[in-house]
């Protein structure tokens, strides 16, 4: 890789700059020398020819643009010289050629997780509190509070000595820096947990359950069913009040439709069938208790690498995402479908301009043309309001260099590497087939890792160039940065540095095997990622409605 400028494609007209490059500045590159006529930030582009207006902009070697009036050789790329642009596609029989990576370095490994009866394998053990209506949320926390303090899975007990420490300097009439300084560890105040075998205790708030139209109640009930059904949840307390429109009959009859045979500990409270709030609530924590003592006792055991499932999301992306982590993470998913194991691709607004090729990944024609369909249906409900995929990119993306849709998504699909298309899942549907399968999820960060989880994922590899503070309930979240400056700067949030690939001194191959490496550690227990230290336990439903 050229230490200043990258060409991603070989028909690309656009080089990125990997470093600050001055307007005036000459770069060669590969036997071409180009005078900048502009500054060129790192992670921002600048066109190789001289662009007539209506000329197609081409990275990743697909259209990602048009230009919008003649551009000179040597200029920035910005959103006022482009526009989005995606070249139509339809399926066209293509038999696609696949070679897997030389998973030698792997074969015969393992994971130390969760085997449960059905034969699926958690990387994480937790308990589930599931409300069927958000008028339950308070009483959620209040149980969280609970039970997070006293078993040892609070994040906040460093938090409340910082608080009690500006109290105390605040009456003494000291100054609040130099008496109450910021100086806690990780973990500082922290309990230690009553059950080893327990992860933690999650709690899904929502806002959802009742009010909106009953379609919404429907999806939230598969949605909620799908997650009491994940493999890395040993038991469930599900509080209902009882007069909302997602019954708690429809949840178990959702649950039983889902896994016929379900056998997971699992209690229901119905507030107003209950002798009182408090009553509940103490009951609810007393038989969670006992359910905690039940699925303390299953231990981590081995188990191969083709039992994970692994799904894979960008956030808070940069100019870098298509060209360090998102492609290192798609090694890393090539290694996974060789070894056997699932990944999961989403974001479907992040796959605009890129469709061709995945349809022409496709294995069979219905698979192909369910893809067609969802993709097709989504935009179209999004421009029925006024609005589109193009809309996609958020101004943090753009300031770092990610102009178009287009371009976002060329590089957004990088993180699924090169295997055929197995599958195509809708919201909520699970996974049941080993290689690369697409799940219909916005690009919203939350929505798209709850949808992820809810088909089966059991990591979640998330890259981010610009640093994004999220993570799933029950299913442990990896941070992959695009730049190692982002890593040093919120090493607090961030797992794997790919900023190595931009210096030249990985390969995105090399990343790509590390990162699997970390993933067989993080799902055997032995690492913590970032946000799951952190409780990042973010939980957003979709309600199929235009969100990108």
């Amino acid at each position: 890789m050229s230490a200043r400028v990258l060409k991603v494609h070989r028909a690309d007209n656009v080089l990125v700059a990997l470093q600050d490059l001055a307007r005036g500045e000459q770069v060669s590159f590969e036997g071409t020398t180009y005078t900048l006529v502009d500054d060129i930030p790192a992670k921002h582009k600048f066109f190789t020819s001289d662009m007539k207006a209506g000329d197609a902009v081409t990275m990743y070697g697909v259209l990602v643009g048009k230009a919008q009036y003649d551009i000179p050789q040597g200029a920035r790329m910005s959103t006022e010289n482009i526009k989005h642009a995606a070249d139509p596609y339809d399926y066209r029989g293509v038999q696609y050629q696949w070679s897997a990576p030389d998973v030698s370095r792997f074969a015969g490994r393992t994971f130390n997780g969760y085997h449960r009866p059905d034969g699926r394998v958690g990387t994480a053990n937790y308990w589930l509190f599931i409300p069927t209506v958000f008028c339950e949320n308070r009483n959620l926390d209040v149980i969280r509070e609970a039970l997070h303090n006293e078993l040892g899975y609070a994040v906040t007990a460093k938090y409340k000595q910082y608080a009690r420490a500006l109290v105390e300097a605040h009456n003494r009439g000291e100054d609040l820096v130099s008496s109450a300084p910021l100086s806690f560890g990780e973990g500082a105040g922290e309990r230690s947990r009553v059950f080893k075998n327990v992860d933690g205790i999650k709690f899904l708030n929502h806002q959802g359950g009742c009010g909106g139209i009953r379609q919404d109640a429907a999806i939230l009930s598969k949605l909620l069913a799908a997650y009491a059904d994940h493999p890395n949840v040993g038991g469930i307390t599900v509080l209902s009040l009882g007069c909302q429109n997602l019954q708690t009959a429809d949840f178990l009859k959702d649950l039983k439709e889902r896994n016929p045979s379900f056998n997971k500990p699992l209690n229901v409270f119905e507030q107003q069938q209950s002798q009182s709030e408090e009553q509940m609530i103490a009951d609810a924590i007393r038989q969670t208790f006992e359910g905690l003592i039940e699925i303390n006792k299953i231990e981590r055991q081995p188990a191969p690498l083709d039992k994970l499932t692994i799904g894979v999301k960008c956030g808070g992306s940069d100019g870098f995402s298509g060209i360090s982590a998102n492609p290192a993470v798609g090694y890393a998913s090539d290694l996974l479908v060789g070894l056997g194991a699932k990944v999961l691709l989403a974001e479907f607004p992040e796959l605009c301009g890129v469709e061709q090729e995945l349809v022409d990944r496709s294995v069979n024609e219905p698979i192909a043309r369910k893809f067609m369909h969802l993709m097709k249906r989504y935009e179209e409900i999004v421009t029925a309001v006024g609005s589109g995929f193009h809309m996609n990119p958020s101004p943090g993306n753009i300031k770092d260099g990610l102009i178009t849709d287009a371009i976002k998504s060329a590089g957004a699909a990088r993180k699924g590497g090169t295997s055929p298309v197995v599958d195509v899942l809708d919201y909520t549907e699970p996974a049941v087939k080993p290689g690369l399968n697409l799940v219909c999820t916005p690009g919203n960060d939350v929505e798209a890792t709850t949808g992820k989880a809810a088909s089966g994922a059991t990591l979640i590899l998330f890259t981010t160039g610009l640093g994004t503070p999220t993570g799933n309930p029950v299913c442990p979240t990896i941070k992959v940065a695009t730049n190692s400056k982002l890593a040093q700067r919120m090493k607090d949030i961030i797992d794997i540095d790919t900023g190595p690939i931009i210096s030249g001194e990985k390969t995105i191959e090399e990343m790509g095997a590390e990162i699997l490496e970390y993933c067989i550690r993080a799902a055997s227990g032995d690492v913590q990622p970032k946000a799951v230290l952190l409780n990042q336990d973010d939980f957003i439903p979709w309600k199929r409605g235009v969100s990108l």
